[in-house]
């Protein structure tokens, strides 16, 4: 479904990716993981066209989609937590997910507002307050549950439980194992590795801005490899 072949990044001088190939089959779940700086948000604002590559390809179902607008990218049915949330704090957690409100690719709407709001209980209590009176854990909640309403082929979360308290934590990736379990394929990022191990068919690891490691998450979450490339 989304076939990354041999991508080169930069940020002015700065060469980050340095061909990076991966592949995320339909339905599946790949974890991406590495130490800080090494390149794990840079290819998912590549994919997403916040940042154009300046080298290798990018195909979405068999379709070029290679420094494509952000825009784009979002109406071909992958959907984005990005780090850092992006809720509107002004808007209402209602308005906030209406907003995003649409069919899928397929023109389904499998996710609809009382679909997430059932997945979400605390954001169905405060559906009246604005992003900002939200705590990190409920910005977090309602950040997914904006991206679901775009019924997604793929959804990509970058550090979703970071910051975030442990039963919160606990709660999040309750719901990304939900998600798995509907179809939608998922690209995780997080620094707990055993928790992206344990809820991904692949893993794919990242050492300054090249794959080191790739392949099934059961083979490799228990290996000195995995390991010693995340420095735990």
């Amino acid at each position: 479904m989304l076939q990354i072949e041999g991508l080169h990044t930069h940020y002015g001088a700065a060469h980050i990716l340095h061909g990076v190939t991966m592949l995320v089959e339909a339905g599946t779940s790949v974890g991406l993981l590495g130490r800080n700086g090494m390149g794990k948000t840079t290819l998912i604002r590549s994919l997403m066209g916040y940042v154009k590559p300046t080298e290798g390809r990018i195909q979405w179902n068999d379709r070029e989609v290679t420094g494509s607008a952000p825009e784009r990218i979002a109406r071909l049915g992958i959907g984005y937590v990005p780090e850092g949330r992006g809720v509107f704090p002004n808007l209402s957690v209602r308005e906030n997910l209406v907003m995003a409100a649409r069919a899928g690719v397929d023109g389904q709407r499998t996710w609809t507002l009382e679909r997430v709001l059932s997945t979400f209980p605390r954001l169905a209590e405060r559906l009246g307050h604005g992003g900002q009176q939200l705590s990190g854990g409920e910005q977090q909640m309602l950040s997914i549950g904006r991206a679901l309403m775009t019924n997604p082929q793929l959804l990509i979360l970058d550090e979703a439980t970071e910051g975030l308290a442990p039963l919160v934590v606990a709660e999040i990736w309750r719901v990304i194992g939900d998600i798995r379990a509907t179809g939608i394929a998922t690209l995780v990022v997080d620094r707990d590795h055993r928790k992206v191990s344990a809820n991904s068919d692949q893993l794919v690891v990242l050492q300054k801005g090249r794959v080191v490691l790739a392949g099934p998450s059961e083979a490799l979450r228990d290996g000195e490899r995995l390991t010693s490339f995340l420095g735990v």
